[in-house]
């Protein structure tokens, strides 16, 4: 069993901060967007234009009138995949012949 002292180590996702990503499950299917922000810890990205919450606020110095505020909520990695280029693919991982370890796109193998 976790308890909070333990700490999580981040997983290597092949999700990056920028790609163009295509929501496969969920309330969102079928949505793209751009990936704002990348959670590595809790496995899950933040996509632009996808899983719009209702968040209640309360009036302070940057919104004097409060109210109710739509913005996106972060979902599950597993519940996104990569566009590159016209299609929607899974990601890869390999080594160059000079060292560098890249992105490639599963089914037409470019490099991303």
């Amino acid at each position: 069993m976790k308890t909070n002292t333990q700490k999580r180590f981040a997983p290597k996702l092949k999700i990056k901060k920028g790609d163009t990503v295509v929501v496969i499950t969920g309330a969102s299917k079928g949505k793209e967007g751009k990936v704002l922000e990348v959670y590595p810890t809790k496995e899950r990205v933040l996509v632009e234009g996808v899983n719009i919450v209702k968040k209640h606020t309360k009036p302070n110095a940057q919104n004097q009138q409060g109210g109710i505020v739509e913005q996106e909520a972060s979902i599950h990695i597993s519940n996104v995949k990569l566009k590159a280029g016209n299609t929607v693919t899974r990601v890869g991982r390999k080594v160059q012949e000079d060292g560098k370890i890249v992105r490639f796109a599963k089914k037409t193998g470019e490099v991303i």
